[in-house]
């Protein structure tokens, strides 16, 4: 698939996304054409076309997460979460954890979110949730042990003796949090 092909199926959606996001059409626009420039210089990284809207949507996600960063702007971590998507073809870690993730008490996932998931440093999430560095590594710690524990409730992990969460993945059929 082309990046001519992508933007005709996907960029009117695109737009309406960003839009909802950023309310400034002028800013849409840009943040637009900036997806879609990521998207042309990495579509050959892309694997399966089965995951190209999602893959997408990220690109979107995350280039709207760079103009806040950029601009020195807060955006609420219930703005940037992950859309509902169709139903993937396979059941995968990324389910699990995903519906781990949202089960979370708020306390807990937003500064997860922020830290682990976009990136920002311990401290940047303290500023940005107005909370101190300490109560936020723990609650970032409390979350991780949570999310371990999610693993062995939902899908029958273990902890090994190096305290490494091992296991498969059950089906989806099988599993506590997907199903």
């Amino acid at each position: 698939m082309t990046t001519k092909e992508v933007w005709g199926i996907y960029a009117d959606d695109v737009k309406h996304f960003i839009l909802s996001k950023v309310k400034n059409t002028s800013i849409t626009e840009d943040l637009l054409q900036e997806t879609f420039i990521k998207v042309h210089t990495k579509l050959h990284t892309l694997k399966d076309e089965h995951k190209l809207k999602s893959w997408l949507f990220s690109i979107a996600r995350y280039t709207i997460l760079d103009h806040f960063r950029k601009n020195k702007k807060e955006l609420p971590v219930e703005e940037l979460e992950l859309e509902a998507d169709s139903e993937p073809m396979e059941h995968s870690e990324q389910d699990c954890l995903r519906g781990i993730i949202k089960s979370l008490p708020k306390k807990y996932r937003d500064p997860l979110f922020l830290s682990d998931i976009k990136g920002l440093k311990q401290q940047e999430v303290a500023n940005q949730l107005h909370l101190s560095l300490p109560t936020v590594k723990s609650q970032i710690q409390r979350a991780r042990q949570q999310i371990a524990q999610g693993f062995m409730d939902c899908c029958g992990f273990v902890m090994n003796d190096e305290g490494h969460l091992v296991g498969e993945i059950q089906d989806k059929a099988d599993c506590k949090v997907c199903h």
